[in-house]
């Protein structure tokens, strides 16, 4: 993956000729958007945008022969999280603004994606059908499955381009600390922490879309996306304190993906961390040759905007 980065990197148009034909694709789009979020961070918007208008290309035509917008969605979505990054050199403002991506996919799809909507909850509708048919057929009780409406549908695909454009700017962010400051991302992410007032503004917003109704517990969804990447922080914070090692957070990884309450679990973390500091009660507990160490560590840490590289172009 790292030899990715370095061809991206190693010019202009190696970084368009990636962008381009992985865009093109609805399997590999994601290196298009890594690639794109990586150029804007390491050369500026400038350099960003213009790749993004390239790149942008064969994803409206996958767009118009396949009906399917979601690589375009992740794309312009990586893009506007990684200017926002670019910009405010804040990892935890990008992945507030994850819930902000979210929500406008949502929107979006609800104001210009009716017919791609009406034929998904078509396919919901006669999969639930046939699976209320097959299981009175064996005998037992009706299920009483109701095909998901529009606005939830157009809630899920919205979470789910939240969460794919950060993902996309993760790995894009990784990238630029294996080159250039290798084991800084690292160092980052487990350092995310939102302020006190966004968590709890976050989580009420969310449960006002909850209280609203099923149709809306999906966009409720979004503005809890930001807190699930603080929650995973936070874990990784935790497993390196304790140098545990990545099987238990592939295992954590896993049940958040299979259950509900993994999920919920998670956002109750975060907002048990407003009122306990974990990070603090364990840098207490932690020797002071460890913690001046750590300390050390984290100065090593690169700007996001940093473009003191003698041999590339500046923005």
């Amino acid at each position: 993956m790292q030899g990715l980065a370095r061809f991206a990197m190693s010019g202009r148009y190696r970084a368009l000729l990636l962008a381009v034909a992985s865009s093109g694709s609805l399997l590999f789009a994601w290196i298009g958007a890594g690639v794109v979020a990586l150029v804007t961070l390491r050369k500026g918007s400038r350099e960003g945008l213009w790749l993004v208008l390239w790149a942008s290309l064969p994803a409206l035509l996958v767009t118009r022969i396949t009906g399917d917008s979601s690589t375009l969605a992740m794309l312009l979505g990586t893009a506007i999280l990684a200017l926002v990054l670019r910009t405010s050199v804040s990892l935890a403002l990008t992945a507030f603004a994850s819930a902000g991506v979210a929500l406008a996919t949502g929107v979006a799809l609800l104001a210009f994606g009716q017919s791609m909507l009406t034929e998904l909850a078509g396919l919901f509708a006669q999969f639930f059908a046939a699976l209320e048919s097959q299981t009175l057929e064996a005998g037992g009780e009706a299920l009483g499955l109701q095909p998901p409406t529009l606005a939830q549908l157009a809630g899920m695909m919205g979470t789910a381009n939240g969460v794919l454009s950060f993902l996309c700017l993760a790995l894009a962010r990784y990238w630029q600390a294996a080159l250039y400051n290798p084991g800084g991302f690292g160092s980052e992410f487990r350092d995310l922490q939102l302020p006190k007032t966004l968590v709890w503004g976050l989580a009420m917003v969310a449960l006002g879309f909850t209280a609203a109704g099923l149709a809306f517990r999906s966009w409720g969804a979004a503005m809890l996306l930001p807190l699930t990447i603080a929650g995973f922080a936070l874990l990784h914070a935790r497993a390196r304190h304790r140098g545990q090692s990545s099987f238990w957070m592939s295992g954590i990884y896993v049940a958040w993906l299979v259950f509900d309450a993994a999920k919920l679990g998670l956002v109750g973390l975060v907002l048990a961390d407003t009122m306990m500091n974990f990070r603090s009660r364990w840098q207490s507990a932690t020797p002071p040759d460890e913690v001046s160490g750590s300390d050390s560590d984290a100065e090593d840490r690169e700007d996001v905007s940093d473009d003191d590289d003698p041999d590339e172009p500046k923005s």
